[in-house]
Formats: C-alpha cells, sequence, structure tokens
C-alpha cells in the first residue's frame, strides 16, 4: 500500500467552523453517491435536490430512503419525494468527498448536516467489504433561539427485493443496546440470480440505531409511518405482522422517529446505520464465497455491533482520510482532478466485491455493471487498477487472482487470457463471445496485454517477482502469444470497439508492445537474464517499427492501414510510468500536440470515426504530457461534461464530446482509471 501519510495534512474543521474538504469544482454531480458498497448496495440520488426525487440504485430503480424533519411543529421534507404535499427543506450545499456526501441544509432558524458515510477505507479489507453505511444528522441553531425539533427516517424493501412484486418478510434481531429491525425476501434463493441490471433478492438489509439515542422504530406500511410522524411526531404504536406481502404492498418500511427536544447552539446528533448481509457473495466454479469480512466466522450481529459501536471512530477516520485524499488529488492535479476523483470514488468500489476463498485469500470481483454484467472482465479491470495501485495494491492482486486461477484451469484451452469468469455473481467461466469452446468474438491481444502489464505494476509495488512466479507458465503463454501477434494485431475486438472491430489496430500494438517490455522486467526480477534481453530487444524493436507504419504525418494513425485516422494512444501512459524507454520523445511530442487540435468542448473524441469518448482515457492521455497546464485543460473538460450533461446517473464512462449526452455505461468501475495521474512522478 502507498502509505496516505504522503498526502498533504489539512486540519480538520470541527462542525460550527465548517469548511469543505473539497472545494468542488463540479457544481451539480449528475448523480450523488449516498450509500454505496457493491453492486447490490448501491443507493444514489440523481437530482440536484435530494427531496425532488426517490433514491435510486445505480441502475436507476427505486431503492428507496425517506427523510423527512419538524422543527418547531412544521414538517419539512428532506430525503425523497414521497410526501409531496410538504414543504422541501432549503439546501445550501452537497459536498461529495470519497466516503462522504454531506447536505447542509438551513431554515427557520437551524441548520442540518445530513452526511451519508460509507467507511471505505482502503486499508481495512474488512471494512471494504461490508456493506455497511451510515446516515448522520447533525443540528444546531443558528438564529440564537432554541428550537424542537425531530427526524423521521424510513429504509424501504426494495434494498433486498429485485423488484416490488416479490414477497418480503421482517423482523427484528435482538442486540444488546441496539434496535435492529431487518428485512428479507421471502424466497431466499441465494445466488440464484445473475445479470446486468438486476438488484439482489437474498439475503437480509438490516436498519440498526443504539437504544441510548432514545428512537422510536416501527415495521408498518409506508403511509402509515410516514402519516404518523406528520400528525404528532410519533409512529403507529406496533410492528404490522401481516406478511409476507409483495413489496408493492403498503410499500412495507422499517422507520424511526427522534424527538431532539430543544435544540439550540449545540450540536445535537443522530445517526441510523443501514447493512446488508449476503450470506454468500460470489459463485467461484461452483464455490460459495462469503464476503470477506467473514472469512473467520464472524456473524453479522457481530459486524452490526461493531460497526454501530465505531460510529464516531469511522466518521473521524473518514474525514481525515478524505481530507488528506483531496489534498493529495489537488496537489497532484488541480482542483478539477480532484473533485472529478472524489466523485469516482465510492463508484469505484460499488462495481466490485471482495470476497473470500476457501483458503482466506481475498478475492476481488468486478462487475461490468450497464454494458452485460460479466464478473472480473479483464478489460474493465485493467482501467480500474490504478485506484487500486495507488490506494493498497493488495486489491490490485485481488482482483488478478480469480483471472489466474481460471486461467490456469485445464478447461482454458487458448494461448492468451480470458476476456471474463461469468456473469456477476455468477463465476463458473468466461460467457463473453466464443466462450470456452472457440476464439470467436475473443479479444487476445487486449486481454493477455492487459494481464502481464498489471503483473508487472505488482512486481513493481512487491519489489519482487513472487506474484508473477505463481502464474508463471500463464505469463510466459501470454508473452509468447503477443510476440507471434501483438505488432499487427488480426482483425480483432479490443476494448474500445465500439464503432466496430478493427485489424492492425495501432492503440492495441502499443498495448502489446508495452507488455512485452513489461515481461522483460519481469523476467530480470525473477532471475531469468536471457529472457529479459530477448523480450527487451524484441519490445524495443517493434516500438520502432510501430513508429514507422503507423506515422501520418503530423500525427499516428487509428489502423496502419488507414491514413487521415487517427486515436487516442493510451496504452503508451505505462511506457512512461515504468520508465520503459519504449517509444522516442518525438513520438510523444507529435502525438501528444496533434490532440490539441482535435478537442472538442467536452473533451478529445476516443478516435475520428466518431465524437464519444472516455474520461479514464482522456486521463490516462493526459498524464503524458510534461506540463501541469495540459494535464489541468483534459480535466477542466471532464468537469465541465459532470456540470453540463443532462444524463442524470452515475458518472458514465461514454459519452459525446460535443454535446455532454451519456451514450452508454454508468455506475463502473472503470473510473478508477483516473486515478493514473497519482502514479506518475
Amino acid at each position: 500500500m502507498r502509505p496516505l501519510v504522503r498526502f498533504s495534512i489539512l486540519s480538520i474543521i470541527t462542525f460550527f467552523s465548517f469548511t469543505l474538504f473539497a472545494q468542488s469544482t463540479i457544481t451539480r454531480p449528475p448523480a450523488v453517491p449516498l450509500m454505496v458498497t457493491d453492486p447490490y448496495f448501491s443507493v444514489w440520488s440523481f437530482v440536484n435536490n435530494p427531496a425532488d426525487d426517490y433514491t435510486r440504485h445505480w441502475t436507476g430503480n427505486t431503492m428507496g430512503i425517506c427523510l423527512m424533519m419538524k422543527i418547531d411543529g412544521k414538517s419539512y421534507r428532506v430525503v425523497g419525494s414521497n410526501e409531496q404535499s410538504l414543504p422541501v427543506l432549503h439546501l445550501s450545499q452537497t459536498i461529495v468527498d470519497p466516503t462522504q456526501t454531506t447536505y447542509v441544509f438551513d431554515q427557520a432558524g437551524i441548520e442540518l448536516q445530513l452526511i451519508f458515510t460509507t467507511p471505505l477505507l482502503p486499508d481495512s479489507l474488512d471494512l471494504i467489504s461490508e456493506d455497511a453505511s451510515y446516515i448522520t444528522w447533525r443540528v444546531h441553531s443558528i438564529d440564537g433561539q432554541k428550537h424542537d425539533v425531530s427526524f423521521y427516517f424510513d429504509g424501504d424493501a426494495e434494498f433486498c427485493l429485485d423488484n416490488p412484486n416479490e414477497k418480503v418478510v421482517w423482523g427484528r434481531l435482538k442486540l444488546p443496546g441496539i434496535d435492529v429491525m431487518q428485512m428479507g425476501s421471502q424466497r431466499q434463493d441465494v445466488l440464484g440470480s445473475r445479470g446486468d441490471r438486476v438488484q439482489i433478492n437474498w439475503g437480509y438489509v438490516y436498519f440498526c440505531s443504539p437504544k441510548d439515542q432514545n428512537a422510536e422504530s416501527v415495521i408498518a406500511p409506508a403511509n402509515s409511518a410516514r402519516e404518523a410522524f406528520m400528525r404528532n411526531s410519533t409512529l403507529p404504536s406496533s410492528d404490522d405482522f401481516d406478511m409476507p406481502v409483495q413489496g408493492n404492498d403498503g410499500w412495507p418500511v422499517a422507520a424511526y422517529v427522534f424527538n431532539l427536544g430543544e435544540v439550540g447552539p449545540q450540536v445535537s446528533q443522530r445517526f441510523v446505520m443501514v447493512a446488508y448481509n449476503e450470506i454468500y457473495s460470489i459463485d467461484f466454479f461452483r464455490r460459495e464465497l462469503p464476503a470477506y469480512w467473514k472469512r473467520n466466522g464472524k456473524t453479522i450481529d457481530e459486524m452490526i455491533t461493531e460497526r454501530v459501536d465505531e460510529h464516531g471512530k469511522l466518521m473521524d477516520e473518514c474525514r481525515s482520510f478524505d481530507s488528506r485524499l483531496v489534498a493529495a488529488l489537488a496537489e497532484k492535479g488541480g482542483k478539477n482532478y480532484a473533485s472529478i476523483c472524489a466523485l469516482a470514488y465510492r463508484q469505484v468500489f460499488g462495481a466490485t466485491k471482495l470476497a473470500a476463498d476457501a483458503d482466506g485469500t481475498p478475492m476481488l470481483f468486478t462487475k461490468e455493471n450497464s454494458s452485460n454484467g460479466c464478473i472480473s472482465t479483464v478489460d474493465v479491470i485493467y482501467p480500474t487498477a490504478p485506484f487500486f495501485m495507488y490506494l493498497n495494491s493488495a486489491l490490485l492482486k485481488a482482483m488478478l487472482t480469480p483471472v489466474f486461477k481460471y486461467a490456469e484451469m485445464p478447461r482454458w484451452k487458448f494461448p492468451f487470457a480470458p476476456h471474463d469468469l461469468g456473469t456477476y455473481p455468477d463465476a463458473n467461466g468466461q460467457v463473453y463471445g466464443g466462450g470456452e469452446k472457440s476464439a470467436v468474438d475473443q479479444m487476445p491481444v487486449e486481454e493477455s496485454g492487459n494481464m502481464i502489464i498489471l503483473t508487472y505494476a505488482l512486481c513493481r509495488e512487491d519489489h519482487n517477482a513472487n506474484y508473477a512466479e505463481k502464474y508463471w507458465p500463464c505469463l510466459q503463454k501470454w508473452a509468447d502469444y503477443l510476440k507471434k501477434e501483438g505488432l499487427d494485431p488480426a482483425n480483432q475486438l479490443c476494448t474500445d470497439d465500439f464503432t466496430g472491430h478493427l485489424a492492425h489496430n495501432a492503440n492495441l500494438s502499443v498495448k502489446a508492445i508495452v507488455a512485452l517490455g513489461c515481461f522483460s522486467k519481469i523476467c530480470d526480477m525473477a532471475g531469468k537474464p536471457e529472457e529479459a534481453k530477448e523480450f527487451g530487444t524484441l519490445a524495443k524493436g517493434y516500438a520502432k517499427k510501430w513508429a514507422a507504419m503507423d506515422i501520418d504525418g503530423d500525427h499516428y494513425k487509428l489502423a496502419f492501414d488507414k491514413p487521415g485516422t487517427w486515436s487516442q494512444k493510451y496504452n503508451m501512459v505505462w511506457d512512461k510510468i515504468f520508465g520503459l524507454g519504449l517509444f522516442s520523445p518525438d513520438v510523444y511530442n507529435r502525438e501528444l500536440a496533434f490532440y490539441k487540435t482535435k478537442m472538442n468542448k467536452y473533451g478529445l473524441p476516443l478516435d475520428s470515426r466518431a465524437a464519444f469518448t472516455k474520461p479514464e482515457w482522456m486521463t490516462w492521455v493526459a498524464t503524458m504530457y510534461p506540463g501541469r497546464e495540459d494535464f489541468e485543460l483534459y480535466m477542466h473538460k471532464i468537469a465541465e461534461y459532470l456540470n453540463d450533461t443532462p444524463d442524470r446517473v452515475p458518472f458514465s464512462d461514454l459519452f459525446d464530446t460535443k454535446t455532454a449526452r451519456q451514450v452508454m455505461f454508468q455506475a463502473r468501475s472503470v473510473v478508477g482509471g483516473m486515478y493514473i495521474k497519482m502514479l506518475s512522478k
């Protein structure tokens, strides 16, 4: 792990001298992360004011929470558009930091901070693997008067259902000192459904409040609970036990009411924790894997108790972590860069799941959200990797390990790396293209290059080749394949084939050349000097041939046989970061200067075939410029896109550079690729 003490330390500001950790240049995120831990536990606000719409799962389906507030007897809507008759509490600020989103409201003589915190601290694999998130209210008077204040919260059954027609059951968990309400689907078909735009319908959601907060609680139809609060600041006197019912039959909710009494200038605080227990998280070749936090037998009771007890401690740790990370991002790449990366942070984790293999080995699985639902897609891992390389390389190792375990099985018969392991959460063999049966629509150069480059990144971080040596037959086989097929790739898929297949792909060739250079370095670290020399010489020779084959006047072509075309050669970034010395300065200077002539309002198109782009590749290109000014120009374009896009979805990684419209994709982990600047010198 790269130690966070390298970050510039900002002073931690107390609540009443509140200042923003991220003076965000993204004034209107397309979607705001609220409670986001993995592909299933994922709650967002898709609007400017969280009271203007229901909270939503990353898919856009409702995953509802409702928050209301009473000030001196008058009710206000705070989150969720459920109670349209209520006035909306005035929102003055929205701050998105890496692990926290803070809404600041002020009205009727009070100020409220509503803080959504998901303690995704990168040095704690247990926290990363848990589905647990806090909602914290902090309120005080700002007019010198005392005000009678109460809060209402509820969460609905859509947390644990794939669709609201499914039947739900509920009850209470008896834990010392904690009021816990639980909901789950009646069916409980654990790991039984798979696909892209699906929500979980197994396991249980838990709504938790320490008993010393003296909250009222009830499980009841939504209207009953909400109307009771609006009438008299209370809840129905007993739980509803008319179950199972469909999730849309009365919309059962777990509700809390906190009556604070008179609130003055001193802060009054309450919180709710929402947690989820998936039972099992991943089906890995017919082994049901639990979340990593369960590897030693920890129970959901113990997890809930620990997280409730550690609320204050984790809030402080998250605040400190956020301030240090944002400061480091801003120092390296400017304010726009810091804001973009802060917005991306929870989204990266929200498209992954950290599970434990039978021996406790951590294995991190990505879900290819909003494209096809594949699990552990190698060309999704590749752009995601800089995030984990910077924050904790153990998590990059955990992403690569399931792929290597699959690739060394006898069932994988190809001389190149696989594309995926299945369809999330089912990791039982490749489903994309020809699957395990044929090479049709595979990505041989793409995925082989990706795996070799990222393996060298790990070895470089570890200062040894121990990890590579565990899977040497795979790496050797893939390097030999790239030696034969990589310089001038045949007509095959690559990760950017949104406008069709392409033979003689120049950027794909760059990937192969860089991967061969990386394999040379791995060989050297593994004590194989002859192989290191062979592949190092080969990579440098290929780089010279590439420059001659692809030159097109003042730039380099999209494909060797297509004059008058161009593309982003983002794969060259690793040559710079690793100091491989493969491509000459003249190649970089010519290509980077040319890109400036092709810039649109919202960024640099992916290539000459269309106006759309991918922000992570833009950031990789921007990282290759020697000057800070050029990098910040690219970040300004991405920030403008995020502010202006009319498509209110979690950070899309494919958008039109002329209109800021989403082309496809949302909520994917690949936005972690924007952290690549933090790996550069």
